[in-house]
């Protein structure tokens, strides 16, 4: 590439993020801060229709910390609305309608009072990747609400929870608490994450301890030796589950992956650079059809789920971007683009500050009420593209 196709590309870059940080500041907060809050019963809404009102739909525990992390973003951006009582308001009503007794977090709850008082569990079921998104909403927390000790203490609690409740014997961690089920990827990815947000917030060695081990686990034990690839479900460490459900890979998932593992150890070590860049690659070449990133592949890296939902669209900017910052390396400039450009058409909804989920193998964008828990990717995205011009 010539120098002034670089310096295109920067620039095509830049111009986008300016885009995306204007349309969460003139369009985003300020429509879920307003719509997307439950004033009544307090919380979130779980999504908006795509005129802006809420929908009615029973409330998931992942939700309202993701939400809570969401918001916490919003004063890198500029947005000057009322971030401290926008997170009160989630946490509360989080810890409040969600904790079980012994410190974990259930599944589901009730969204209203038409039959059972708002608030009343469906499922009482705690799962693994609801408990690693609490941790990451009490640290985007304690960021900002520095005067609570709340969230600092929640979290150790959670944390004490969940290596008690879900560590297995012979590595890893349950994804739930009922028998018999797999060993699942995705749980130990945003426990990863989490573990990573409160490290980085306090630099207490169990966190650290608790990142190491699932990194560790992923490197020597979740990577598949021949495809570089992540898989979404073992019957065991090194053991895929059987049939379909084993051959299942998820291109988003290794961006996020790959974003996870440079983020633990940056560029110091030769062998995760190594698998961090196998698993953008696979992602990259095996799951990128008509420009967007789709839902899933087989082990055999042959498309399998041909839709394209948003949030692998953010992973994707996300792990270019940061990978563009480490490397300075060209392609993952231009992948950045392609991924800002991929993400941008799922936000170009009639209503401003809405998305849509899913585009169809036809090119459609499906028009049904945007999920919330969809923001806590797109602010991502725009983060690690500003902190790569910046």
């Amino acid at each position: 590439m010539t120098q002034d196709a670089d310096s295109n590309v920067r620039a095509t870059v830049r111009a986008a993020q300016n885009k995306l940080i204007t349309w969460l500041n003139e369009a985003a907060y300020p429509l879920w801060s307003t719509r997307g809050l439950d004033f009544r019963h307090g919380g979130f809404h779980e999504c908006l229709a795509m005129d802006g009102t809420p929908v009615l739909a029973p409330r998931r525990a992942r939700v309202q910390p993701r939400q809570v992390y969401a918001f916490a973003q919003a004063p890198q951006f500029g947005w000057h609305g009322d971030t401290v009582g926008i997170l009160t308001h989630g946490l509360d009503y989080f810890l409040a309608r969600f904790q079980r007794p012994d410190g974990l977090f259930r599944a589901v709850v009730l969204p209203n009072e038409v039959e059972l008082p708002h608030g009343t569990p469906i499922d009482d079921n705690p799962v693994l990747y609801d408990q690693a998104f609490a941790l990451l909403g009490l640290s985007a927390a304690d960021r900002v609400l520095t005067q609570e000790l709340q969230p600092r203490h929640e979290a150790e609690r959670l944390r004490l929870a969940i290596c008690r409740h879900f560590r297995r014997k012979g590595g890893g961690f349950a994804s739930s608490l009922r028998p018999g089920t797999l060993l699942q990827s995705n749980p130990h990815m945003h426990l990863f994450e989490a573990s990573l947000a409160w490290y980085e917030r306090t630099h207490a060695p169990e966190w650290r301890a608790l990142a190491n081990e699932i990194g560790e686990l992923v490197l020597a034990r979740l990577l598949d030796p021949t495809t570089g690839a992540v898989r979404e479900n073992f019957a065991g460490p090194c053991r895929p589950a059987p049939g379909l459900a084993g051959r299942i890979i998820e291109p988003g998932h290794q961006y996020e992956w790959a974003w996870l593992l440079l983020r633990w150890a940056g560029t110091n070590d030769p062998t995760i650079v190594h698998a961090t860049r196998r698993l953008i690659e696979v992602a990259e070449t095996s799951g990128i059809r008509r420009g967007v990133v789709i839902n899933s592949l087989l082990d055999d890296l042959s498309a399998h789920n041909g839709d394209a939902r948003l949030w692998p669209q953010a992973e994707r900017l996300k792990a270019n971007a940061l990978a563009a910052r480490l490397f300075q390396e060209e392609r993952y400039w231009t992948a950045t683009l392609a991924a800002t450009t991929a993400l941008s058409q799922f936000l170009a909804t009639p209503l401003r500050g809405l998305w849509y989920d899913k585009l169809l193998p036809s090119g459609e964008l499906v028009r049904e009420p945007a999920p919330a828990s969809s923001f806590y990717h797109i602010v991502d995205a725009i983060s690690e593209l500003s902190a790569l011009l910046r």
